[in-house]
C-alpha cells in the first residue's frame, strides 16, 4: 500500500512538496531519529543482559539503566575498539571504508580470542543463505481501510527520508535530483520488497553521505552497493554470523552521530522563539512519542509557521520624506552595472517552499560574472531554510571562483544574516547596506583580481 501511495505521489508531482517542510522541522526530525538509533544500540554495545527491550524511549532507558550492572567487558572492549578504528581511520582517509575495517578487525579478534559476546549468529541464527522465496502476500480487502493511516505514515516517512537523502547528496556533490523520479523508484522498491518478505525501504542519509565521502558521484555506486549485498547473501552469509553485535552497535553510534546534523542546533538557537519551539516540539515528539505523531505535528506546525511568517511581512505605513530619502541608495535608477557583475534580486518572503527558486535561477552558474550581487531590498522575510539556501549558493559560487555580495536586507532578514555561522560562510565584508555600497565593494574586488592576474 505504501508503494502504491509513493507511485501516486510521483505521478501527481507531489515529490516537490517536500520543500514545503521548514528546515527546523527537518532538523528536529533528523536529530530525533539519530537519538533513537543510538539508544537502541546501548544494550548491544555494553553487552547488557536484558530481555525484550521496550520500543518506547523512556521505558527503554529505564530498563537499560536498571540492568547496567550486567555489562559485558568483552563487548565493551570490542565496541570501543571499533569506535577507535572508525574515528582514527576517518581522520586520515575517506577512501577506505572505516566501518568495514572495524567490522573485519573486531570479528577476527572475537573469533581468535573466543570472546563470549553476542553475535549475529547467537542472536538471530545467522543470515539466511540464498535468495528469499517469492510469494505474493494474501490480499484482504477488509484490511485496506484500517491500514490506510499506517500506509500513509510509511509512505510519508519513506518520501521524507529519501528526499532528505537526495538533498544532502545535492549539497555534497553540487548536483540536483528529480524528486518525482526518486519517489517513483521508492514506490517500485516498496511494491517489490513485500513479495520477497521484505520490509519498507527508503533512501538513507547516513549511507548516502558515507558513499559520497568515499568518492561516489554516479548511480553506479548504488548498483555496486546492491551487488555487494547480494554477494554477501549468496556467498558470505555463514561468515556474517560471527560478527559481534557490539561492533555493529559502535558503527551505528557513528552513523547516528553523522546523520544527526548536531551543528545545526546552534544555528536554530539564534533564531526567534517560534523557530526554536518548532524544532523542540518536532525533536521531542520524535523521541518521546513516535514518528507518526512527529511527522503529523511537524507538518501542521510547518503550515502554521508559514502563515505566521507571511503575516509578519505585511505592513501599512505612511510614505514620508525620510522614507523616500532612505530609499535613494537602494534604487537602481541611473546606476551602471559593470560587466564583471551579475545582479540577482529576491522579491517577497524567502521561506521554506520558495528557496528552490534560487536554485532554479542559478542552475547554470557558469553564465554568471565573477562577482554576483544578490539584492535583498524587496525580500520581506527569511527563515533558517532561506539562510541555508543562500549559504549553499555562496559555497557554489566560491567553488566556481566567484564571489557573492548581499545588499539591502531589511530589518527581519538583516537580523538573521548577522548569525556568526552565516557571516563565517558568506563573509561580513560581503554584506552591504545598499546597492551602491555593493557596487563599490565589487569594484574593489575587481581591481584586486586584476592586480593578482597581472
Amino acid at each position: 500500500m505504501a508503494g502504491v501511495i509513493l507511485v501516486g505521489m510521483s505521478l501527481t508531482g507531489l515529490g516537490a512538496a517536500v520543500r514545503f517542510i521548514p528546515r527546523t522541522v527537518v532538523i528536529g526530525f533528523t536529530n530525533g531519529i539519530a537519538v533513537l538509533i543510538a539508544s537502541t544500540q546501548i544494550k548491544d554495545f555494553f553487552g547488557l543482559r536484558v530481555g525484550a527491550v521496550p520500543s518506547e524511549f523512556l521505558p527503554r532507558m529505564r530498563l537499560l539503566i536498571a540492568h547496567f550492572a550486567s555489562l559485558n567487558w568483552a563487548a565493551v572492549g570490542l565496541g570501543a575498539g571499533a569506535l577507535a578504528i572508525i574515528l582514527i581511520l576517518q581522520r586520515f582517509t575517506r577512501r577506505v571504508p572505516a566501518s568495514i575495517v572495524a567490522l573485519l578487525v573486531c570479528t577476527v579478534v572475537s573469533v581468535v580470542f573466543h570472546l563470549h559476546v553476542e553475535t549475529i549468529g547467537t542472536r538471530f541464527g545467522g543470515i539466511p543463505r540464498g535468495l528469499p522465496p517469492f510469494a505474493i502476500p494474501t490480499f484482504h480487502a477488509e484490511h485496506i481501510l484500517p491500514l490506510i493511516p499506517s500506509a500513509f505514515t510509511v509512505a510519508l516517512l519513506a518520501a521524507l527520508e529519501s528526499m532528505l537523502s537526495a538533498v544532502v547528496a545535492d549539497g555534497m556533490t553540487g548536483d540536483r535530483h528529480n524528486p518525482n523520479v526518486e519517489l517513483m523508484a521508492q514506490g517500485i522498491a516498496n511494491l517489490a520488497s513485500p513479495v520477497f518478505g521484505g520490509i519498507p525501504a527508503t533512501g538513507a542519509i547516513a549511507r548516502t553521505a558515507t558513499n559520497i565521502r568515499a568518492g561516489a558521484r554516479t548511480p553506479v555506486s548504488g548498483m555496486i552497493h546492491a551487488l555487494t549485498l547480494l554477494a554477501v547473501l549468496l556467498v558470505a552469509a555463514p561468515l556474517a554470523s560471527y560478527i559481534p553485535l557490539a561492533t555493529l552497535a559502535a558503527i551505528l553510534f557513528v552513523v547516528a552521530y553523522n546523520m544527526g546534523e548536531w551543528h545545526e542546533i546552534g544555528t536554530i538557537f539564534h533564531l526567534d522563539f517560534t523557530a526554536i519551539s518548532v524544532w523542540l516540539v518536532t525533536f521531542g515528539l520524535t523521541v518521546f512519542a513516535d514518528l507518526t505523531v512527529a511527522v503529523g505535528v511537524g507538518l501542521a506546525l510547518a503550515a502554521l509557521l508559514y502563515i505566521y511568517r507571511i503575516s509578519e511581512t505585511t505592513s501599512v505605513l505612511p510614505v514620508t520624506d525620510d522614507y523616500i530619502r532612505d530609499g535613494l541608495p537602494h534604487s537602481l535608477q541611473g546606476r551602471i552595472i559593470p560587466p564583471y557583475v551579475s545582479l540577482l534580486r529576491i522579491h517577497g518572503p524567502f521561506l521554506f517552499g520558495t528557496t528552490e527558486k534560487l536554485v532554479d535561477a542559478t542552475a547554470n552558474i557558469e553564465t554568471f560574472a565573477p562577482i554576483v550581487i544578490l539584492r535583498l531590498r524587496n525580500m520581506t522575510a527569511i527563515d533558517a531554510t532561506g539562510t541555508h539556501a543562500i549559504e549553499t549558493f555562496a559555497k557554489r559560487l566560491a567553488e566556481s571562483g566567484r564571489t557573492l555580495l548581499l545588499c539591502g536586507a531589511m530589518q527581519q532578514p538583516s537580523k538573521l544574516l548577522q548569525h556568526p555561522r552565516f557571516l563565517e560562510r558568506v563573509g561580513p565584508e560581503n554584506i552591504m547596506p545598499n546597492i551602491q555600497a555593493a557596487l563599490d565593494r565589487a569594484r574593489e574586488l575587481h581591481r584586486a583580481h586584476a592586480v593578482l592576474a597581472s
